[in-house]
């Protein structure tokens, strides 16, 4: 068994002998291990838990704590993590609530990325994604292979259902239907020049004016993304700037904010 010397464990843990336990971890009271899990570092396991085999946890994780409910009296409570789980930096999983029907479980083989939260008596399906930063209030249910994105609220009793996507930074606060894509509306614009910070930074008159006509044109002009180069780049004395302005525009892959 591989434990590190400033690693501990608790003495009714079980943990098997083909598992690894990183520097600082802390193994609590009922945690029970699978097979070849690996605790990077700085890991806590709160207990009752149980894990499968081959999970993967990274640095300050912590996992089986005490659920963030204000009706919590100390009742004993469980969090269940199936198997080839692979959880990332900073992730929080709470046990179950009496009221809520006493268990969080984790399926197997999902992606739990830094930051996530999950709260208690949220039962996450197989092949899931969580994005950085999704935060699953209690009592969600998230169902097999679908993704939730970076900084996704969910409220409390809502399903995300089977195989759907939900897109980054939307508030989620009723049931996503299965097979779906759904995100908030981005009605997000570039609406000026950053006048300020230049002149903060030592941008001449002369500079911001050429920079201030070339976002008129881009911008306040009933031109599109198009003819506002090609109008631009027929004018003379661009200057460095609004060149280096046109060719971030003009190389663009994905295409740009407006």
């Amino acid at each position: 068994m591989s434990i590190h010397s400033t690693a501990i464990v608790d003495a009714s843990a079980k943990v098997p002998a083909s598992c690894e336990i990183g520097p600082y971890c802390v193994v609590g009271a009922g945690v029970e291990l699978g097979e070849n899990c690996k605790l990077h570092s700085h890991v806590v396991l709160g207990g009752p838990a149980k894990f499968g085999h081959e999970n993967q946890i990274f640095d300050f994780a912590s996992l089986g704590s005490e659920p963030q409910d204000i009706t919590y009296r100390g009742e004993p409570t469980w969090l269940e993590v199936g198997d080839r789980n692979v959880i990332r930096e900073y992730v929080t999983i709470s046990r179950g609530t009496v009221k809520g029907g006493g268990t969080t479980r984790i399926g197997s083989d999902t992606l739990i990325m830094a930051y996530t939260h999950v709260g208690h008596d949220s039962q996450i399906g197989d092949h899931v994604m969580l994005i950085n930063g999704a935060t699953l209030a209690g009592h969600v249910t998230v169902e097999e292979w679908a993704v939730v994105g970076a900084l996704c609220p969910v409220h409390q009793y809502v399903r995300i259902g089977a195989h759907s996507y939900v897109g980054g930074g939307t508030t989620i606060t009723q049931d996503v239907l299965p097979y779906s894509m759904t995100s908030a509306e981005r009605d997000t614009h570039a609406f000026m020049l950053n006048k300020v910070g230049l002149q903060r930074r030592g941008f001449s008159a002369e500079r911001i004016q050429r920079l201030h006509h070339a976002f008129r044109v881009l911008l306040a002009s009933k031109l599109n993304t198009s003819q506002a180069l090609q109008k631009l780049r027929g004018e003379s004395a661009l200057g460095e700037d609004v060149e280096l302005l046109l060719r971030f525009i003009e190389t663009s892959q994905r295409g740009v904010i407006k």
